[in-house]
């Protein structure tokens, strides 16, 4: 989902590291992901569902919530609980959901070197969006919050803008790169998730797989590369380095 819970840190193959080949030249634009690629907002998201799922009679493992809803979107994760655990939300819930949500991502901080990235491709000329499951509302107030709004601008794009059809569905991706005026197929998309690396390969993108804020299993890496993802990389350093931008010390 676009609020991401966290993941348990561990290794994980790293395919793109400093010194290495680069994607410099088979590319146009970039499209990001949010949660866990831009904005540290992973397990404030997670502390948030958990505390008010067990609040209205349904206690979970921070684990067990992860797995469910890792890289879904808010109505999945919602029909997910219905469908594991049958369970549903009364009509309190969704309204203190979105004042605790509110509430903690009014102070967000931005990924480890996420500015440098952005400030790379914009000092390149190349163009760039954000493409996240998160609501409308959510996703500026976390771009604004880390720092990052006025690097994105107005290139920030949820699933309303494609009639609510959210990552794995590629429509997002697609949208984004239209939107900048791109061809989607000389692309590049960065991910964190399974569901958001399968959108943006069905898409037609290259994608590459970021694991920067410390909350990765050990087996996502893996995953991602199951999904189709070209490469991936533990740091924006990394990821600067395999567009070609000149790589700010981690």
């Amino acid at each position: 989902m676009g609020e991401r819970p966290g993941r348990r840190h561990g290794p994980g193959p790293v395919t793109a590291p400093t010194d290495g080949p680069t994607l410099a030249g088979t590319f146009d634009a970039v499209l990001f992901d949010l949660d866990g690629v831009l904005v540290d907002s992973e397990a404030l998201a997670a502390g948030v569902w958990v505390r008010t799922l067990a609040e209205h009679g349904l206690p979970l493992a921070l684990n067990d919530f992860a797995h469910l809803a890792v890289g879904q979107t808010f109505p999945n994760v919602l029909v997910r609980l219905a469908d594991l655990h049958g369970w549903t939300p009364t009509d309190a819930f969704l309204p203190i959901l979105e004042d605790r949500f509110n509430a903690a991502f009014d102070t967000l901080d931005a990924i480890d070197g996420a500015r440098d990235t952005l400030r790379g491709l914009r000092d390149r000329g190349v163009p760039f969006a954000v493409g996240s499951n998160s609501e409308r509302g959510r996703l500026h107030m976390k771009l604004a919050s880390a720092g990052l709004a006025g690097l994105v601008g107005t290139h920030a794009y949820d699933p309303s803008w494609v009639g609510g059809r959210g990552k794995p569905e590629p429509d997002l991706y697609a949208f984004a790169a239209a939107q900048l005026g791109a061809d989607i197929t000389r692309c590049v998309v960065v991910e964190d998730s399974v569901p958001g690396a399968t959108a943006g390969v069905r898409a037609g993108a290259t994608v590459i797989g970021l694991l920067a804020t410390g909350h990765a299993h050990p087996d996502d890496a893996a995953h991602l590369h199951a999904a189709g993802v070209r490469h991936v990389v533990t740091s924006h350093a990394q990821l600067q380095h395999l567009l070609g931008l000149p790589t700010a010390t981690p």
